[in-house]
This record gives C-alpha cells, structure tokens and sequence, in this order.
C-alpha cells in the first residue's frame, strides 16, 4: 500500500511529506518540473529502478521532455558513475516504449545547441566554474587538485564544459541534479555543501532547498534527508 500511494504521488505531485509541497511562508517553491527532475535524479542515483519507472512516467505527464530527462540521467554518470547511468537510461527507454505502445507519443524537446568557440573546453569550464561558484580560479592548486591535477582538468574539460554548457537544462536544474545525486548516495558531504552553495549562486532560495530536502525524504529516505538537512542548515548560517 506504501508503495502505491509513493508511485500515485510521483505521477500526479502528490504531498507525502509537507516539507515537500506545501506553499511556503516566503512563497518560494520549487516548480513541478523541478521537483520531477530531483525526483528522477535521486531514484536513479539509488539505483531504484521500479520507482524511478513511476518517477519518469509522471515527469512524462507533467510536461518534461524527453531530451530534459534524458540530459538529467546522463550528467548523472559524471557524479554517481556510468552503471547507475546507463541502467537509469535503460529504464527510461523502456518507460518510452511502453507508452509508445498504448499509443502515447512523448515530446522530444529542444537539442542541445552546437558550441563554436575558439576557446580550449579547459578555458570554456573554467569560466563556467567560476560562474557557479562566484570565485576566480586562480592561484596555485591545493588538495586533490595539486595531488591529481590530471582530475582537475578533467572536471573542467568534461564536467563543466561538455555537460554543463550543454543548455537543454539551466545551471538551476543541473545543480538541483547534482545535489539529488550527492545527497542519494551519501558520503560526500563536503562535495554537497560545495554544490548548495551554488544552488544559491545560481538563483535557488533557501526555502526552495529546504523544500529538496523534503523531496529527497519523499523519494529515498529519512536517513539522506536528514543528512542533507544538516549540511543545509550549515550552509545557511554561514551565508548570514
């Protein structure tokens, strides 16, 4: 019965939790699209394919695209690793085909547009770095970046030239992708206060992401949404 009434929820935005949905008193709320997006992102981060099933079938009702979902699931790779990723991808093409089969035709959505720039990717990702984060890139490299730099050029080249320049999603909705990530598979606590840091940078408020944390108890559990609430809460009063 739990189960039914978490997948009616995922179809139609349904509240289980009133930290998820409610109208808040600063009147700031994520949108459906957006919770959709952390709804699908934090499922196939976990690796819950069922539910993740039930999750793109009711961002598929709700208006999600198909190239929106889809560029959700593949920048997961980049944070939760190729297997969780492409089983996400599976499952979604067989959402696709069994509404194509009752005679649903889905929307495609907008392509991601071409970039021609005479720009190296490292230069293009830095600059986009320094965008989200509000902070030059400069100065000598410490910790990981000095003991691996080769992972320093790959997270800019890759990371946040290859996908994040992609604009099929906002620097909003990837950065709410990426946090549902780190706060599904747990452990990596100061990847996630670094990434709700942004989340602020890039526009989302704090009652928006107070709002995420309710969804991620929605969709994956009481335990990561507490864990996330206390990194949040951190945050915040830094920010004071």
């Amino acid at each position: 019965m739990k189960k039914l009434i978490i997948a009616l929820a995922m179809i139609f935005g349904l509240s289980l939790n009133n930290n998820a949905t409610e109208e808040r008193k600063d009147g700031e709320t994520l949108t459906l699209r957006q919770q959709k997006l952390v709804a699908i992102s934090s499922l196939t981060a976990k690796g819950d394919l069922g539910q993740l099933k039930t999750a793109i079938e009711g961002a598929l009702v709700s208006g999600l695209t198909v190239n929106e979902i889809k560029e959700a699931i593949v920048q997961l790779y980049a944070y939760c690793g190729f297997p969780r990723s492409i089983r996400g991808l599976q499952t979604f093409t067989g959402v696709l085909d069994a509404r194509k089969a009752r005679g649903i035709t889905d929307k495609r959505g907008q392509e991601a547009t071409p970039v021609h720039s005479n720009r190296s990717k490292y230069d293009r990702g830095k600059a986009i770095l320094e965008k989200l984060t509000g902070a030059p890139e400069t100065g000598p490299k410490t910790g990981y970046a000095a003991f691996a730099p080769e992972i320093e050029v790959f997270l800019k080249e890759h990371l946040f030239a290859d996908i994040f320049e992609r604009d099929v999603l906002s620097y909003a909705d990837r950065e709410l992708v990426t946090v549902a990530v780190l706060t599904s598979i747990g452990g990596v606590e100061p990847m996630l206060r670094s990434h709700l840091n942004i989340c602020l940078n890039v526009g989302l408020s704090p009652g928006q992401l107070q709002q995420f944390v309710g969804l991620i108890n929605q969709s994956i559990g009481k335990k990561e949404a507490d864990a996330a609430h206390i990194v949040l809460n951190e945050v915040l009063k830094s920010r004071k």
